[in-house]
């Protein structure tokens, strides 16, 4: 979603299906979740001194899939929805969002999208509502996850990503561009070595 990045892709890649998928929008509205319950937590702590703050240990309560939470916060989530916490609140709009990606049909989901981000920006949570304001301004490239949701597995695609950030953070010794370009297409490719050659491990 970084600016400077799309730049690019659309100067070197015009033809090229840009997608921002489920997992860049998790970390997302995980990052407003977190910042709403901070901001509430120092908040309750303020008014209440010396109490017990009904947040605490909460934080991978709210920013884990219901599925994966362990018992204990499975119940420590229980006790938390009965409560109107603004964290609350931002957790449940972020649960409803993934119906978006359940739709079948791309219009219905645009249709759903438009009316999520008009309910958040009534919600008074600042965290949240910059993330409607950034799904608004990315639908093109969000509606495109649709588009290739059979074709591309994208988790192939952060899986070569993270190996080549590891290859060049493991890099030491490469002075020119050519050098680090020669040793990504080997490691990432599984080419031949010369055998006289450095060898990329």
């Amino acid at each position: 979603m970084w600016k400077p990045y799309l730049n690019v892709i659309a100067r070197h890649a015009p033809n090229a299906l840009n997608i921002l998928d489920r997992y860049h929008i998790a970390a997302k509205m995980n990052k407003a979740i977190d910042e709403v319950r901070a901001q509430e937590t120092r908040t309750l702590k303020r008014l209440t001194p010396g109490t017990k703050v009904i947040l605490t240990h909460s934080r991978w309560c709210l920013l884990k899939r219901p599925e994966n939470l362990t018992e204990n916060q499975a119940i420590k989530l229980k006790d938390l929805l009965s409560y109107n916490l603004k964290s609350i609140r931002a957790y449940l709009l972020k649960e409803e969002f993934q119906m978006f990606w359940e739709y079948v049909s791309p219009a219905w989901a645009e249709k759903f999208m438009d009316q999520w981000c008009k309910k958040v920006m009534r919600s008074r949570l600042e965290p949240m509502k910059k993330i409607a304001r950034m799904i608004r301004v990315h639908k093109p490239l969000i509606l495109n996850w649709f588009a290739a949701r059979d074709e591309v597995s994208l988790g192939a695609v952060e899986g070569l990503n993270n190996k080549l950030k590891a290859s060049i953070r493991t890099s030491y010794g490469f002075r020119t561009p050519k050098a680090i370009k020669i040793m990504l297409y080997h490691k990432l490719g599984a080419l031949p070595e010369p055998e006289l050659t450095h060898r990329f491990c």
